[in-house]
């Protein structure tokens, strides 16, 4: 994202649910490298998962509209707020906030703090909520009574092409070093995100951890490729196969299964088995007719002959 999600997904700030829901949608149709394989509509695609991913969730849309994380989720440096009210001119309770003598814990904690201050009390009583301090209070309990919630992480995972189809688990490492076992879910796509609840940084006092984010890249498969929830994928058969028809093999996600090729089959020719994409998806299987290694004197003798009283025009417009 180029720091705006709203703008990634083509839409106003005060957009709806719905409408965001919709745009992602409608990028998802044009710009899904499944089905564009233009460098520049896969950098849109990533651009407005991402961007969906932020603003689906109430609270962190809520959260970035107020300017406390940026598009990629992560906290934003606190304003000052704090500092600039306890310094300024004619202030009565400025030396009363207890960080007065010394001057690089004040720093310190004005930025850590900022919008968290307010006043407890009259004149001689400021001081932050939840400090459980007043100017008496030193500064090692101020900062241990002080709560904050631990920055999110995001990651890219690197996820195969049947993982994400058939879904699975799959283990991280995580920065800490630590092993981690990851549920991928069935039908996974491209740019999604998996959130880790817990597992991102450490919070600060009372304040709960980050949570991680996860980036789902998938792999490319060599015999299949993925449309929404469709699969296709070409299916080499022989010369007598065409002509004789039959039952052959068909890859498919979740194993072979028979295929009925009919008499007169012909390379580009699609066949269908239903139910075998993904959550309920189809599977489109293009036929491809394929020479017989080596055209032996039988082969060539046999089709002389038949090219005697068959022969017909390949090129020709097929009728319907």
């Amino acid at each position: 994202m180029a720091g705006d999600p709203y703008a990634a997904l083509g839409v106003s700030k005060s957009a709806s649910d719905a409408e965001i829901k919709k745009a992602y949608r409608k990028i998802a149709k044009t710009d899904h490298p499944d089905l564009n394989p233009d460098p520049a509509a896969g950098e849109r695609f990533k651009a407005a998962s991402a961007a969906y991913d932020l603003l689906k969730d109430p609270e962190q849309r809520r959260r970035f509209d107020a300017g406390e994380i940026d598009d990629q989720g992560h906290e934003r440096p606190q304003q000052r707020y704090y500092r600039q009210h306890a310094e300024a001119a004619g202030n009565p309770y400025a030396q009363d906030y207890g960080f007065g003598g010394d001057p690089d814990l004040s720093d310190v904690f004005g930025d850590l703090f900022g919008q968290r201050g307010g006043g407890r009390g009259g004149p001689g009583q400021g001081g932050f909520r939840g400090f459980g301090g007043g100017p008496g209070a030193g500064a090692g309990q101020r900062e241990a009574d002080f709560s904050m919630r631990g920055q999110d992480h995001r990651f890219q995972l690197d996820v195969d092409f049947l993982t994400a189809a058939k879904g699975g688990k799959t283990r991280i490492t995580m920065p800490d070093g630590s092993d981690l076992e990851v549920a991928i879910p069935k039908g996974a796509h491209e740019g999604q995100t998996i959130r880790l609840k817990g597992k991102g940084g450490p919070g600060y006092g009372k304040g709960g951890a980050g949570d991680a984010y996860l980036t789902l890249s998938v792999g490319q498969h060599p015999d299949f490729v993925r449309e929404g929830d469709d699969i296709f994928t070409t299916l080499p058969i022989s010369i007598d196969e065409a002509v004789l028809g039959g039952k052959v093999a068909a890859p498919t996600i979740d194993g072979p299964v028979n295929l009925t090729i009919p008499k007169g089959a012909t390379t580009g020719q699609k066949l269908r088995l239903r139910g075998r994409g993904v959550n309920g998806g189809d599977q489109q299987v293009e036929l491809k007719v394929v020479m017989p290694p080596q055209v032996d004197d039988d082969l060539a003798a046999f089709m002389e002959n038949w090219r005697k009283s068959h022969a017909y025009d390949a090129r020709a417009k097929r009728k319907g």
